[in-house]
């Protein structure tokens, strides 16, 4: 009896600090909302910005956490099912997703390169009237420290200053300029973080099993002891 009750304040606890987790990641995104949200890299995928992303990833660990904690709390066999089928849910969701960019990587390669340069010739089409445009531009060449996709000839006659080593920027000479072009250096430091990400998602998916397993262990203590829903 004290093993289970140690299960469910555990259970109580862990799903606590994930809801507090979420509801941070959900401002998070809620914020980037307001600012630069780097839409304009990749028209393709303008709903799924990174503050869309933050947002929704918020919301769905913020509502499973609190069935988790809840069910966990007043031994509801009703909540604690329903927080089973979504963690089962979201599993198999995140192990589809995994699979699909391992099956089909040479073109979810090819597709983000052509939907850079479409951002790109977008940026340069609106570029004066743009801000957002130019301040998402800006920021991957700064942080990057590169210019274009390919190289700054991407840029054509709208060079920002934003790809230049130094300032004041002389856009006559070339050394000025940063010689790699971004689509490379994103490539490199995604595939330099690839074990990182793999890890990741296995602690994730372990945490998942785990949360699945508790909650299981009480739902069938409770079906024994005859307790009804509450």
């Amino acid at each position: 009896m004290s093993c289970l009750k140690c299960l469910k304040y555990t259970m109580c606890v862990v799903n606590f600090i994930f809801f507090i987790c979420g509801a941070a990641i959900f401002g998070l995104g809620t914020y980037l909302m307001t600012t630069s949200r780097f839409a304009s890299l990749l028209p393709s995928l303008q709903a799924m910005n990174i503050a869309n992303s933050l947002f929704i990833t918020g919301i769905i660990i913020t509502c499973v956490s609190f069935l988790g904690f809840l069910g966990a709390l007043k031994e509801n066999r009703c909540l604690l099912i329903s927080f089973f089928i979504l963690l089962f849910i979201l599993m198999l969701a995140e192990l589809a997703m995994a699979c699909i960019l391992l099956v089909f990587e040479g073109e979810v390669d090819t597709f983000i390169k052509k939907d850079l340069k479409k951002g790109l010739d977008g940026s340069l089409t609106n570029r004066q009237n743009n801000s957002t445009a130019k301040d998402d531009w800006d920021t991957v060449h700064e942080t990057f420290q590169c210019c274009g996709i390919s190289n700054y000839t991407d840029w054509k006659k709208w060079l920002p200053d934003s790809c230049c080593k130094k300032v004041p920027c002389n856009k006559n000479v070339t050394a000025e300029f940063w010689s790699q072009g971004c689509y490379e250096k994103l490539k490199v430091t995604f595939e330099s973080n690839l074990l990182n990400t793999g890890i990741g998602v296995i602690v994730v998916c372990i945490i998942e099993v785990l949360g699945m397993c508790f909650s299981m262990t009480l739902f069938c203590h409770i079906s024994r002891s005859g307790l009804q829903y509450k």
